[in-house]
């Protein structure tokens, strides 16, 4: 390319849903890029209150999935598209509760994931999950 081309852009769409918690700072639910679509991390934010749920890491590694799913449907995908996940624990020793609920949304064909504990989650949460799903 010369350097009098212009590089080719890239469509990109922003994903917004009233169904999961409004993205609370510079960056969007999820972006459609093509075929594929990065969903940002979730936590166990309740979307019709604004507020963190209670109830134990199971409740919390629920409502982070749900609130991914409404995101995943809002751009017409859902939990089958889904081909890679990255799940922050702030405690290590919950892995084994979040995988069993983890198992529930992600039976057939489970995508290629990390999992790492991290030092620390916005608002207090225990667990934060990611995706990137295509159709």
């Amino acid at each position: 390319m010369s350097h009098h081309e212009k590089p080719a852009v890239i469509e990109r769409t922003r994903i917004k849903t009233q169904q999961a918690p409004a993205a609370i700072g510079p960056y969007s639910q999820a972006v459609l890029v093509g075929d594929t679509l990065y969903c940002s991390g979730q936590i166990a934010i309740d979307p019709k209150t604004g507020g963190m749920i209670t109830g134990g890491i199971e409740a919390e590694t629920e409502r982070v999935l749900e609130n991914l799913g409404a995101v995943l449907r809002a751009a017409g995908f859902d939990y089958q598209n889904v081909v890679r996940c990255s799940v922050y624990l702030a405690d290590i020793n919950d892995y084994a509760q979040v995988n069993e609920i983890y198992a529930r949304y992600f039976s057939a064909f489970p995508p290629a994931r990390d999992a790492m504990q991290v030092a620390a989650l916005p608002r207090g949460a225990r667990v934060e999950i990611s995706c990137i799903a295509v159709r």
